[in-house]
């Protein structure tokens, strides 16, 4: 099945709430871990026997990861092995963007059949020109896997390029979710091409009609984003929206189950 076939399903059966694995330092003290690669393995270990077949999708942030060097990296990869392990898709937000050879070896990382570091997706920013990821959409359609897009981002350097309006008038942010509608033409009952778009933004002003893919809504919970912001952001295409919360729920541990209960209190803050 193609990632957006199986996103629809996981979200049909589980509610659209992508939960953040984010190993933040000030998150290991509290869950009384050290700050190293010992405490970053004992708390995502513990966030995937959690979240694992309980939720859509997870999102461990590779950055938290690759800040402990190659053991980092190695959690890294048994977080993803564990996630897919218990059915759920994994969504590795890890931001990559190049050109030609170094997008494709990103994409090779991140997208391809057989490494330790492809999930079921990845996060991707287009802003070397939406032509340059080419080579993470082959690999996603090659291996039935997916990419979300930065698209409006919710920090407020964002704007200025995001807001900033192209030769033809459209806004950048415009141009990116109209090449991800070209990308998901077609496709049913959801694309494999996603968005980024934060749950703080503010303001839309995009045009998402033609999108038939998935928008990863991040900011929802500890940084501000509520049901009411996702409805007046979004509207008629909430459906297609995946609410992400990290630390609003991992703030909750280091039991497994006070952090299945978060979970499931989030999930029912989203039926809509």
């Amino acid at each position: 099945m193609r990632f957006g076939e199986r996103l629809a399903a996981a979200v049909s059966r589980y509610g659209p709430l992508c939960v953040g694995i984010d190993p933040h330092p000030g998150l290991l003290a509290s869950w009384g871990l050290p700050r190293d690669a010992s405490g970053l393995e004992r708390f995502a270990l513990t966030c995937v026997e959690a979240f694992g077949g309980r939720v859509a999708v997870v999102k461990p942030q590779s950055a938290f990861f690759e800040a402990y060097g190659s053991r980092g990296v190695a959690v890294l990869e048994k977080v993803i092995s564990g996630l897919r392990d218990s059915g759920t898709l994994v969504l590795v937000d890890a931001k990559r963007g190049d050109i030609g050879s170094t997008m494709a070896a990103y994409a090779a990382a991140y997208l391809t059949e057989g490494s330790p570091l492809a999930g079921d997706a990845v996060t991707v920013s287009p802003y070397l020109g939406f032509g340059s990821l080419r080579p993470a959409l082959e690999a996603a359609a090659a291996s039935g896997r997916g990419i979300f897009a930065l698209a409006l981002t919710s920090n407020p350097e964002g704007a200025s390029v995001q807001r900033a309006a192209g030769p033809d008038g459209r806004s950048v942010a415009q141009s990116v979710v109209d090449e991800a509608a070209r990308a998901n033409a077609g496709a049913e009952p959801l694309g494999d091409v996603g968005l980024v778009i934060g749950a703080t933004v503010g303001r839309l002003d995009l045009d998402l009609s033609d999108l038939r893919g998935p928008i990863l809504a991040p900011g929802f919970g500890a940084q501000g984003g509520t049901v009411g912001d996702l409805r007046a952001l979004f509207g008629e295409d909430l459906p297609g929206v995946l609410p992400a919360s990290s630390r609003d729920v991992l703030r909750h541990g280091p039991g497994t189950a006070s952090l299945r209960s978060a979970v499931d209190a989030a999930r029912r803050s989203l039926e809509m």
